[in-house]
This record gives C-alpha cells, structure tokens and sequence, in this order.
C-alpha cells in the first residue's frame, strides 16, 4: 500500500489546504502545541521541586530520629502539667543499651554564649556542638583530613576540636595544615585533630565539633544532654516508626508523662518526612500526566474536528479525485498525513519549547525549587504517542472522505 509514498502533489494539495485555513488550522496546533508544552512544563517543575526536597535531606541520615526536650502539657499521675522534660548523659546509655535494633547514637550539648575561636592573630565567631562519635554518621560528615571525634577522646574529655573547611579557610593562613594546631574556643585551648566537609553548604562547614564529656565538664554543663539522635541504619520506614513509638513509650515511663503528650518529648522521624514526601511527589507527578495527557487529548480531538470540516469543505474536490481514479486508499493516506503533519508539528514545537524553557532556569537554586530536568526519553515517547495519536484523530474524517460517492460529491454545491 503506498499511503505514505513520497508525493509531491499530494504534499501541495496537503499545504493548501493548510493554506486556506490557516486560522483554524493555528488554533487547532495550538491546542496541541499547549497540551505538550504544558505537560513537558509541569513535570519540570515537580523535578525541581523533588530536588530541592531531596537536598534539604542531604545534610542528614534519613533514617534517623530526632529526640527534643520539651514540656509537658498534660498531667500525669499526680503530676502537674508544665514540668521541663530533660536529657542526661543515662538517657544517651539507655538508648544504647535498651535498644539494639539503633546502629548510631549521638547526643547534642551546646556551648552557651559567644565563644570566639582564636588562631594566631584572628579572632572569628563560629558555631561549636559537642557531640559523640555516632554524629558523624547521622550528620553524613565527610572527614577531609585527620579524624573525627573518638570514643577515648569522651573517655578522658580531651580537649580536641574537629573542625569545618570555612573554619579552616577563615582561621588558618593559606596552605597551612591545621592537624595538631591549637585553637582557643572561648577561653579553653584545644587541638585540631580533623577537617571535614558537609553537603549541608557552607552553614555546616562553618561548625565546630568537640567531645561533648568535655564541653560538660569545661562549660559547667553537668551531665546535661541538649538533644540525642539515633540512627536505624536499614531498618525499613515502618520499622522506624516502631522505634520511634518504643522509645516515646520507654521514656514516658522513665520521665513520667503521658505518651500521649508529644509536647513532652518531640520526636522528629526522619524516615517518616522522607516517604511523606516522596509519596507527595509521586502523587503530583502522577497529576502532571493526568493533566498533561487530557490536554493533549484535547488538541487531538480539535485535529479531529477539524479535519471533519476539512473533508465536508472538500467533498467536490474528493469526488473529482475519485471519478478520475483515485483510490480510497490515496484518499485516506492525504487525510491521514495532513492530520499527523499537524499534530507531529504542533507536537515538536510544544516538547521543543518545553524543554528549552526547563533547560533556561535548570541552574535554579532556590531554596524549594532547585535544578529542574526533564527525563527526555520520556518527552520523546509522549510526543510519539501524540503522533499516534494524530493518526488516530484523522482517521475518522479519512474513513468519511473514502466513502464519499463521486457523483453525488460532484453534484453537491
């Protein structure tokens, strides 16, 4: 069959007819042009938003809970609302030792007040936590250079700092190794035994690390515990949250409140965010294709509509065509190829433009919008779906113009 059988008349005829309804013909790619325009558009934009979510859990172990004092607000056996729920340094070996299912534990004690850091003749203000060793994996700390904190360094509450690239960058003259420098933190000497970097930017790296049996002893800080974080390492997401109910249970009997009260304690689950928000964006994603898919539909059904019109318009041209020889076959294949010109056209030039549009802002790094892409295997795919699909809308009016008879065509005004 030599439907699609290069044709330089037919292509003419094919052109004209495009010629002498232009408008309509405009408005109808249009529609087509929009639906893949927009559905390219959308799914950019849920890239950069999914991006930008995925990088504000990069600084941290995802599978990891977050224990924060807090205040009670219920009262509990006698006991009055409005207590102060604290941490200690037995809380942190009670999660070590009640519950084995956690692969990395850290607690948090922060240094109160300003205390600059000294080296040399500077004299600049950076952020200091004393931590355990378990931090470095549930800050995902990377070391450039030396150590992290150890666990002899609790042991003996030596006084031994870890710390930042900026820091490094800002304190240290260029060139100069600091491993085994000595650096005043406030008033209290300590030696610089590791660097590391932070794929949390720039606020991360400006950190400091201590032991934190020494900022407790140094700092006055007792045993006192600021906050403790916990790590599952492979547990799944409904393991995690089973953690977390287990600890909130077993802490509530060791603090006395209400489980119920989660005031009392606040527990951030990180594993839990993390599928919140992919299921969120799957959820949008899928909402993109809906829309996009029905929008393209639309155009497709204007191809359609429009190339009803096209046959009525013709119907003496077709009839002539036909009382002259040609066949219904011929006569098929010109209405076919004018409706998948129309939609491959429309279709290119919308995926074309879409995408150029995402590749103009894919440098974006805003804080909820941050480096947006579109997955071009599939844009390619949609596009040749809808140039099926432009096969499809035009062969209705095809099957009308094959059965046009010749005679009562000639006879029509």
């Amino acid at each position: 069959m030599d439907w699609f059988k290069p044709d330089i008349d037919k292509w003419q005829e094919i052109f004209n007819s495009i010629r002498r309804h232009k408008l309509r013909t405009i408005l109808t790619a249009f529609g087509v042009f929009w639906g893949i325009f927009m559905l390219v558009i959308m799914l950019g934009a849920i890239s950069g938003l999914q991006t930008s979510f995925v990088h504000s859990f990069r600084d941290d172990a995802v599978n990891s809970l977050w224990l924060f004092r807090g205040r009670t607000t219920k009262e509990f056996k006698g006991l009055n609302k409005g207590r102060f729920i604290t941490f200690n340094n037995d809380d942190y070996k009670f999660l070590e030792e009640q519950f084995p299912e956690i692969e990395d534990l850290t607690g948090r004690f922060y240094l109160s007040g300003s205390n600059l850091v000294k080296y040399g003749d500077k004299a600049l203000s950076f952020s200091t936590r004393a931590v355990h060793p378990g931090h470095k994996v549930l800050e995902n700390t990377v070391m450039s250079s030396g150590r992290y904190i150890s666990n002899h360094d609790l042991k003996t509450s030596s006084k031994v700092a870890v710390i930042g690239d900026f820091v490094r960058k800002d304190l240290f003259p260029p060139g100069e190794d600091p491993i085994g420098k000595e650096i005043s933190i406030g008033d209290i000497i300590y030696k610089v035994v590791g660097v590391f970097t932070d794929s949390g930017g720039e606020n991360e790296m400006r950190m400091i690390y201590i032991p934190i049996s020494t900022a407790q002893r140094v700092y006055s800080g007792g045993d006192n515990v600021h906050q403790l974080m916990v790590s599952g390492g492979d547990l799944t997401t409904a393991q995690m949250t089973a953690l977390e109910s287990k600890i909130r249970q077993a802490f509530s009997i060791r603090k006395q409140f209400d489980p119920s009260d989660t005031r009392a304690m606040r527990i951030r689950n990180r594993a839990e965010d993390f599928e919140e928000f992919s299921s969120l964006f799957f959820t949008f994603s899928l909402i993109s294709w809906i829309v996009g898919v029905f929008s393209i539909f639309a155009g497709v059904i204007g191809v359609s509509n429009i190339m009803l019109i096209i046959v009525k318009d013709r119907t003496k041209e077709i009839g002539i065509r036909k009382a002259i020889g040609a066949t219904p076959g011929s006569i098929v294949a010109m209405i076919l190829q004018e409706s998948i010109l129309i939609t491959a056209v429309a279709g290119y030039l919308g995926m074309l433009s879409g995408i150029s549009l995402v590749i103009l802002v894919s440098g974006a790094e805003e804080e909820y919008f941050r480096h947006p892409q579109v997955d071009l295997g599939v844009i390619v795919i949609a596009t040749t779906v809808l140039v099926v699909a432009g096969a499809l809308a035009g062969l209705l009016p095809a099957y009308q113009a094959a059965k046009i008879n010749p005679v009562k065509a000639i006879k029509s005004d």
